[in-house]
């Protein structure tokens, strides 16, 4: 009968902890279900184990099973994965109870500390597809029994904090509130890793961990992590929160989901006339109140009396004694009650803990992120994993709706982490791996994360598409492994490089060493570092002389012209050897601090491209040699050639079919004489270039470069990390794709338009090439006719059009396109420049100084006269003659100046 009566009480007090609504309740139930239960809430290993068997009761049995499923994942282990782990937790926020249940199913001793007393944020979240999952699997029904209810996707902070309170508790969770957390105590003596914690005397105060996670926000940041600011345009946010009664009148107001100026422009320019309330957005959400939250406009602010005076600064705009509290009660109310049609008659405020309006104000466009999420600290050979989840990690931009849904991500990413701990993982690998997923965190969205969310798990590789766990080596990660170094053991730990560390130093010393042998014998030029010693652009002139001194002439260069040195440089690298430039010349001669890693990759790349073969064939590299950059670099070169020689048959092929079939008639000779179009000469090799004093790049045809830290194509801030380049131009990795199609476009798959800066797929390159080529030899034909040697003109074209031609210039071997009479002045000057160049900075390049590609320089070619006629034709530059096949006595051609450049590119690089 006692046992019973026992039963019965843990059943009831049981439903009690179920249904309880603030913090202090559920911490109560739960002490007084633990004493009628007999069970230690400190047993953490075999807690979750006897309450189930002694709590034997149908309503909790649901549960169990939710919680058995999600524990049997292999990723757990059985609980052993981190056994003889110990962590503390800081911050019972969403983030930091779903980082303790993680860690609790890992096996390990989880405590949690928070310096609040109970659960009070009303504000609304956006959830996620896979967080709604995620929590459903984990028994929030059983919780809360209206969670994502129908089509709802948002839940309070408050109600999220209760179900994983719950959940964390039920798990063997030690959960202290009330604990001001004041930093961390080095182990001394025979303690480990201790916290200060306030008060003193507190239970916690004496826990040892190895493990330490902050989720209290951007206010408990641990020392060694570096965070980032960023700020946008300034927007400000306005958060209330108003009673919800649950009438039969209040759940039929409809939700706003989300109603931006843009797609709605009606309603906010209503309610600007009406109220005077002018707002970008404005969102709805029912839960335990009625959440608003709207971006306001300075101006409508002010007007209203919100904001007392205009300031520039954000801080000092929106500082407490700026801002008038009953204005911003009213704002808010009435832009609330407009939104709703007037269907919420009586918004009363709820109340912050304080008992004010719960009404806030602020700048949402300042936001920072950690630079790293984790660390290692060690002293006295006593090491803590510290890791961060939260808005201590990233602050969430909140009209997107992220902050959940990427604070659970990193709550599993971390537990990930931790499990590599506790299975003996070498610390810099684990750290290696956390950076390396940390890389996707801020990139994630509900489109680009898998849509399988019943296979999700602690392993990343379930949650994320595309992730690579290696992409940061070990090596890289070294300074985030803070050793004590008064410590002999650990500083000889720390100071002892890995042999990947001494290689690459070595690398650095060996090119060095190059690069200060090659340049020696040239004034002015003292290379002693990979940085400040290649500013004024003389250094890298001097290794392009000692290799080429036809190139350059050293002694016409001003060491003050940093940015032409540079430039000049640059192009000559580029044309020569296909090395696409690491920076702007004018980033290398103005930037404060040069980025050495990437001077390094230059410079190798031009060590590499003056020292091996560069036309080495690929099929001749043995099994055995390793294929580098610069032999890959080669073939590439060498099929770009392949690929322009196709383009050009495919062009000639594409002219003869255009041009009158097989043969051309002209006037004067017989009916069955027919002369037969000659066939297209091939292409000669480019003779050598004869040696000259200097090479100074001209303005129509240098390279122009774009500033590094800006998108060519968005013109938004790209860094180093994520930059890619081509053709002079520094460009995010996603807006690099094809001008027609929209394609993304592949680092040497692509091709460049000189004229109009745009890229195009191979694709739609060929196509390009192709027309304008079919464009070109066209005209070449009818341009050849108009001056051919042995044409005789009839009389009836010498009685319809004055001039005539007399005589041809000739031409030299390789130049098969149109050519003009001229006159004697310029008759030794190549007529026709044609410049086409596949593979970026390879193919093949006719060129000549006095012409853009593809054109002819018309300024001194002109028609000549018949003796005694003079050329009074109103349009001299025109051509006039006449075809046999033309039904008209006359046909009138013109050259075409408009065709379009084109070069195809199989060199580009990261940078």
């Amino acid at each position: 009968m006692a046992n019973q009566e026992s039963a019965n009480a843990s059943h009831a007090t049981f439903d009690l902890f179920i249904q309880a609504k603030t913090c202090q309740e559920v911490k109560q139930h739960f002490s007084e279900l633990c004493v009628q239960l007999k069970l230690d809430p400190k047993d953490y290993r075999t807690f979750y184990t006897k309450l189930k068997e002694r709590l034997n009761y149908w309503k909790a049995k649901a549960l169990w099973s939710k919680l058995d499923k999600r524990a049997s994942h292999e990723d757990y282990q059985q609980g052993k994965a981190c056994s003889n782990n110990k962590c503390l937790v800081l911050g019972a926020g969403p983030c930091g109870l779903r980082t303790a249940v993680e860690l609790s199913l890992l096996g390990a001793q989880v405590v949690l500390v928070d310096k609040r007393e109970d659960f009070s944020r009303n504000n609304v979240l956006h959830l996620w597809p896979f967080t709604i999952y995620d929590l459903r699997e984990l028994g929030a029904k059983k919780f809360y029994g209206k969670f994502c209810s129908g089509s709802l996707d948002h839940i309070s902070i408050r109600q999220l904090q209760l179900i994983l309170l719950k959940v964390s508790l039920l798990l063997g969770v030690e959960v202290h509130t009330g604990v001001d957390f004041q930093g961390l105590i080095e182990p001394s003596g025979e303690n480990g890793w201790m916290a200060k914690l306030q008060p003193e005397s507190h239970p916690a105060a004496a826990f040892q961990f190895d493990v330490f996670i902050s989720a209290g926000g951007g206010r408990f940041v641990p020392d060694g992590f570096k965070r980032k600011e960023l700020r946008g345009k300034l927007a400000i946010g306005i958060t209330a929160n108003f009673i919800n009664r649950n009438t039969a009148a209040e759940a039929k107001v409809p939700e706003i989901s989300g109603v931006a100026r843009i797609y709605n422009q009606k309603f906010f320019m209503d309610l600007l006339t009406k109220t005077g309330i002018d707002l970008e957005n404005i969102v709805y959400y029912k839960d335990d109140t009625h959440y608003f939250v709207m971006t306001a406009k300075r101006k409508s602010l002010l007007e209203k009396g919100v904001i007392k005076q205009d300031r520039s600064d954000a801080q000092q705009l929106l500082a407490p004694a700026n801002v008038d509290d009953n204005a911003l009660y009213s704002y808010a109310k009435e832009a609330a009650h407009f939104s709703t049609g007037g269907n919420l008659s009586d918004l009363e405020f709820a109340k912050t803990p304080s008992g004010k309006p719960d009404v806030a104000m602020f700048d949402f466009t300042c936001m920072h992120r950690a630079e790293n999420a984790s660390l290692v600290r060690e002293r006295r050979n006593k090491r803590l994993l510290i890791g961060l989840v939260g808005d201590c990690l990233v602050e969430p931009f909140w009209p997107l709706g992220t902050g959940i849904a990427r604070g659970f991500l990193a709550a599993f990413d971390v537990a990930w982490m931790v499990r590599s701990w506790g299975m003996g993982a070498p610390p810099l690998k684990v750290l290696a791996e956390r950076e390396s997923v940390y890389q996707l965190l801020s990139q994630t969205t509900p489109e680009n994360t898998s849509k399988k969310y019943a296979g999700y798990s602690l392993d990343p590789k379930t949650r994320y598409q595309r992730v690579n766990l290696s992409s940061i080596q070990p090596n890289q990660v070294q300074n985030l492994y803070d050793v004590d170094k008064s410590h002999p053991m650990s500083k000889n730990l720390k100071d002892k490089p890995s042999p990947g560390t001494q290689d690459t130093l070595r690398g650095f010393e060996e090119l060095l060493k190059w690069c200060q042998k090659h340049t020696s014998s040239c004034k002015n030029v003292n290379v002693k570092d990979f940085s400040q010693s290649w500013r004024s652009g003389m250094a890298l002139c001097a290794l392009i002389h000692h290799f080429r001194p036809h190139l350059i002439d050293m002694s016409s260069l001003d060491e003050s012209s940093c940015v032409h040195n540079n430039q000049l440089a640059f192009s000559i690298l580029q044309k020569e050897l296909g090395i696409p430039p690491v920076m702007s010349p004018s980033d290398l001669a103005n930037s404060k601090q040069i980025d050495k890693l990437s001077m390094v990759l230059y410079l190798s790349q031009i060590k590499d491209g003056f020292t091996l073969q560069p036309q080495e064939p690929l099929d001749s590299l043995p099994l055995s040699k390793p294929v580098t950059f610069s032999r890959t670099q080669s073939a590439v070169f060498f099929l770009s050639k392949l690929k322009h020689n196709s383009l050009q048959r495919r062009k000639e092929k594409l002219v003869s079919e255009r041009r009158a079939p097989g043969t051309l008639r002209r006037m004067g000779d017989d009916d069955g004489a027919q002369i037969s179009a000659p066939p297209p000469e091939p292409e000669p090799a480019p003779p050598e270039t004869p040696r000259r004093p200097t090479l100074k790049p001209k303005p129509a045809v240098s390279v122009v470069m774009a500033n590094s830290e800006e998108c060519y194509f968005c013109g938004r801030r790209v860094y180093v990390l994520e930059r890619i380049s081509a053709e002079g131009k520094f460009f995010h990795r996603s807006c690099f794709t094809c001008h027609k199609c929209g394609i993304t476009l592949r680092l040497g798959g692509y091709t460049f338009d000189e004229n109009t800066g745009t890229f195009y797929c191979e694709l739609h390159s060929e196509e390009l090439m192709l027309a304008n080529g079919v464009e070109a030899s066209c005209e070449e034909e009818r341009e050849k006719e108009l001056s051919s040697d042995d044409y005789s003109p009839s009389p009836s074209d010498e009685d319809y059009e004055g001039p005539s031609h007399t005589g041809t210039l000739p031409r030299a071997p390789e130049e098969q396109s149109q050519h003009y009479v001229g006159s004697e002045d310029d008759s030794e000057e190549p007529l026709v420049s044609g410049s086409f160049t596949s593979g970026g900075g390879g193919g093949v390049t006719v060129s000549s100084p006095k012409a853009t590609p593809f054109s002819a320089d018309h300024s001194k070619l002109r028609p000549v006269a018949p003796s005694g006629e003079a050329a009074h034709d109103p349009q001299p530059e025109r051509l006039h003659t006449r075809r046999s096949s033309d039904p008209l006595p006359t046909r009138k051609t013109a050259p075409n100046p408009d065709r379009t450049p084109v070069r195809s590119s199989r060199f580009a690089s990261f940078s």
